[in-house]
């Protein structure tokens, strides 16, 4: 099956390369390039992509005002922001939105079109190395939004609890089962009912709640 992507990004030179690299891959058909915002979601409407690959800094709109609307269309892709190594708080909110995770732009070529992959099957997430990073640096809760995330988290079991410690490291449902013992379709049914638990859309939300709980200091 094709993975059908958009990718937006302002910087020439960077949307040429990563362009290049999308298209090499036989099983991944880049449908579109937007320049920004508003021509991601024009686009989007147009092209129905599975994924998009989203800047966060562009003109006319941001990366995160595009990824709001993206996730209000009937039938939305999974958008997953394209950032720096020097993360700013865009990309907190961009995941708070609903984006599925995010890369670092300079991403190795296999491991760009691994990922896209990995989100197109829905087993995304931040990408293992910034996760904490990102999560200690800019998920600081204040006392309400911790209060809130230690209520959604007592509704899971301890098995799900156990699920959830190594979702937040950015583990897949296939290394969670080797980590815990467990056949990968049954980590699957774990990770849906911690997220309907949790009332979270998506394994990145899921991530950030555990951090605003303090569950991943335990």
């Amino acid at each position: 099956m094709t993975i059908r992507v958009l990718l937006a990004d302002d910087e020439d030179l960077v949307r040429s390369g990563l362009s290049m690299i999308l298209q090499a891959d036989p099983d991944v058909s880049l449908v579109a390039e937007a320049r920004n915002g508003v021509e991601a979601v024009q686009l989007t409407r147009l092209y129905r992509p599975d994924i998009v690959l989203m800047d966060i800094r562009m003109p006319a709109m941001d990366g995160l005002t595009a990824t709001e609307q993206l996730r209000q269309l009937p039938q939305s892709p999974k958008v997953v922001v394209l950032t720096t190594f020097d993360l700013d708080e865009y990309v907190h909110a961009a995941l708070e939105a609903g984006a599925m995770g995010f890369l670092l732009k300079n991403i190795p070529p296999r491991d760009l079109t691994q990922a896209v992959r990995t989100v197109h099957n829905g087993d995304a997430m931040l990408a293992p190395s910034v996760t904490r990073r990102l999560i200690s640096k800019f998920a600081t809760p204040d006392t309400a939004r911790a209060d809130d995330a230690r209520e959604r988290l007592s509704a899971l079991t301890a098995r799900e609890g156990e699920v959830l410690r190594l979702v937040s490291e950015g583990m897949s449902n296939a290394e969670i089962g080797a980590d815990l013992y467990m056949g990968e379709s049954t980590v699957k049914t774990h990770v849906s009912r911690l997220l309907a638990k949790m009332q979270c859309a998506n394994r990145v939300q899921a991530a950030i709640l555990a951090h605003d709980a303090g569950f991943l200091n335990t």
